[in-house]
C-alpha cells in the first residue's frame, strides 16, 4: 500500500464507492476501529499539521502496524476524507425544521452556522486545504450543507440565487477563518503572543509612508487582537447578510 496520498481525481470520493468486503473478522487487528483511527488522525493533524502527517506516524501513535490501519481505510485519501467529515461534527446545527423553533430567523441560523464553520477552521487549520482537495460530501458535511440551504431558502431569495448567497457567506467565512487559523498556527509554533507581535511590527514600520494609513487605524485600537478580530468578523458577516437582504428586496425592473 503506497504511503503517499494519491492525486485525487475530480469526482473521486470515499463516499461514492463501496469498500470491498472485509476479510475474516478473526484476522482483524484487536482494539482498533475506524472511529479510533479517525480520532487519532485528527489529534495528529492538530499537533503536527498536514505536511507532517503520514500513515506510518498514525500507526505508531495507535501502536499498530501501518497495514493494520489499512484494514479500515483503503488509502490515505480515504482517511483524510473521513477526518474532514468528522470535524464538521463540531459545528452545532440549528433545529432541522423551522416548525421546531417558531421564532427562528434565517439570519440567526446563518450566523450560527457561519460562526461554527469559522471555529472549525481555526481549531483545525489543515481543514482549509482539505476542503479544496476533496468533494467534502460525507454525511456530517452534508447535514451542515443541507441545514445551510434550508436556512437560506427561508430568506425569500429566488431559487436561482440561493447558491450564490450561500457562497457569499461561506467564502467570506472560509477566507477569514483560513487566515486566522494559519496565523494562529504560526504563532503557536513560534511561541509568540500576537498582541506583542503586532506591537513590534508597528514599531518596525513606523515612519514608512506606505504603512501610514494602516498604522493610523491600528494605533487607535483599544482592544486585543483577538477582540478586534471578533469584532471585524461579526461586522463583516453582518455586511454579507445585509447585502443578501438588499439583493432580495431589489426591484428586478429597476
Amino acid at each position: 500500500m503506497a504511503e503517499d496520498s494519491r492525486a485525487t481525481a475530480p469526482g473521486a470520493s470515499v463516499w461514492l464507492h463501496e469498500r470491498p468486503a472485509a476479510k475474516r473478522r478473526s484476522e482483524q487487528p484487536t482494539g482498533l476501529d475506524r472511529d479510533k483511527i479517525v480520532a487519532t488522525a485528527v489529534r495528529l493533524l492538530d499537533a503536527d499539521g498536514l505536511a507532517k502527517f503520514s500513515m506510518r506516524k498514525l500507526a505508531a501513535e495507535l501502536g499498530v502496524t501501518a497495514m493494520s490501519v489499512y484494514w479500515y481505510v483503503d488509502t490515505k485519501d480515504d482517511l483524510l476524507e473521513r477526518v474532514l467529515d468528522a470535524v464538521h461534527r463540531e459545528i452545532v446545527l440549528p433545529a432541522e425544521e423551522p416548525s421546531e423553533e417558531p421564532d427562528a430567523d434565517w439570519r440567526d441560523e446563518v450566523r450560527q452556522l457561519a460562526r461554527g464553520f469559522r471555529a472549525m477552521l481555526v481549531a483545525h487549520p489543515w481543514t482549509a486545504h482539505l476542503i479544496g482537495e476533496y468533494l467534502n460530501i460525507g454525511p456530517v458535511s452534508m447535514d451542515f450543507a443541507n441545514t445551510a440551504m434550508r436556512a437560506m431558502t427561508r430568506s425569500g431569495l429566488p431559487t436561482e440565487q440561493l447558491t450564490g448567497a450561500l457562497g457569499c457567506v461561506f467564502q467570506f467565512v472560509y477566507g477569514y477563518g483560513t487566515v486566522e487559523g494559519r496565523w494562529g498556527e504560526r504563532f503557536r509554533a513560534a511561541g509568540l503572543d500576537e498582541d506583542e507581535f503586532l506591537a513590534d511590527w508597528m514599531g518596525g514600520v513606523e515612519g514608512r509612508p506606505g504603512f501610514a494609513p494602516s498604522l493610523e487605524v491600528l494605533g487607535r485600537r483599544s482592544t486585543s487582537v483577538a477582540e478586534q478580530r471578533e469584532r471585524d468578523f461579526t461586522f463583516g458577516l453582518e455586511c454579507v447578510i445585509a447585502g443578501i437582504e438588499t439583493m432580495r428586496d431589489r426591484d428586478p425592473r429597476t
